[in-house]
Formats: C-alpha cells, structure tokens, sequence
C-alpha cells in the first residue's frame, strides 16, 4: 500500500454544551479533566440570540482536544460505551466521525462522580493522510487533490479495520 494513502487520527475532539447556566458549565469543564487528564477550555458565543437569552462573549460551553497517541488511546473506551456499534451518519463526506455519549457513566474508565452528575458528552474524531500539511501551512498553502481527501467508505473502512466496530444504517 502507499505510504500516502495511509489514513491517520490527527485529533480527537469533546465538546459538552451547557447553554447558559454556569453550575453545568463547571461540572462540563471537571468532566472533561476528569476524562481527558487534559485541561479543558470554556467556549464563548459570537451572535445575538435573544430567544435563548445569548450575547457575545457568554461561555456556553467547554471543548478540549488530544492528539497523537493520547487521541488513539481513548478512543477504545469510547467506542466500548457505544456498544463498537456507530450509524452511517456518524461519517461525514470528509472522512471525519462525530458521536454522541448520552451519559459519561457509560464510558468504562469513568465512575460516577456525585459532583458531577450526569451529563453527556461529543466526540469528533479527525482522520488525515499524510501531505494534508498542505492546506493549513502559513506559506504557500494549496488544495488536497481529490484523489488524497478520505471519503465515507474509507473512513469506515478504516474504522472496522482498527477499531472493530459495526456500521449500521
């Protein structure tokens, strides 16, 4: 096979939206230090939305991101609180993989915590070829070529053959 085309995990991304209360938010943030041994960031809103009661700049949320062997690691958990079993529609046409854990109890590493709660939690898993430098250097950045860019099958693919999980519709 070539070394090319050889699909890697550049990242794994958690995400837990809180909306505006502040207690969630602050459970949201110890969960994911708790999960990731990692220090989670708060994230902020951009728009207006007086309906749900949103200005710039309100913290509405926590994510945190673990690369290389950290983001390979917890992946095996992870899918194990989803039974190895994702949707199709979990892949998107870009090759990435996004999942939800309706309670983090599910995760086996992780043991309630009264602190906590119970609260759910998003996966966003980030697969690449080498040469996708490319498209985010500072100089000189060009586009992946079609031929380079993982598509749904290959992410799939990829996903059964290193994971061992079901694909079902």
């Amino acid at each position: 096979m070539n070394a090319m085309k050889e699909i890697l995990i550049e990242k794994v991304t958690f995400n837990v939206g809180c909306g505006t209360d502040q207690k969630k938010l602050d459970k949201a943030l110890l969960l994911l230090k708790n999960l990731t041994k990692s220090k989670p960031v708060k994230t902020f809103t951009t728009k207006r939305i007086p309906e749900f009661n949103l200005r710039p700049g309100l913290p509405i949320g926590a994510k945190v991101t673990l690369r290389k062997s950290q983001a390979t690691n917890i992946l095996g958990p992870l899918l194990e609180a989803k039974d190895n079993v994702l949707k199709q529609n979990n892949f998107d046409e870009n090759g990435n993989v996004a999942f939800g854990i309706a309670e983090y109890i599910d995760i086996p590493t992780l043991k309630y915590d009264p602190e906590i709660g119970i609260i759910g939690l998003q996966a966003c898993i980030t697969l690449i070829r080498k040469g996708f430098k490319i498209k985010n250097r500072k100089r000189i950045q060009r586009k992946v070529g079609k031929d380079h860019k993982i598509k749904k099958q290959e992410a799939i693919e990829f996903m059964k053959e290193k994971f061992k999980i079901r694909v079902e519709e």
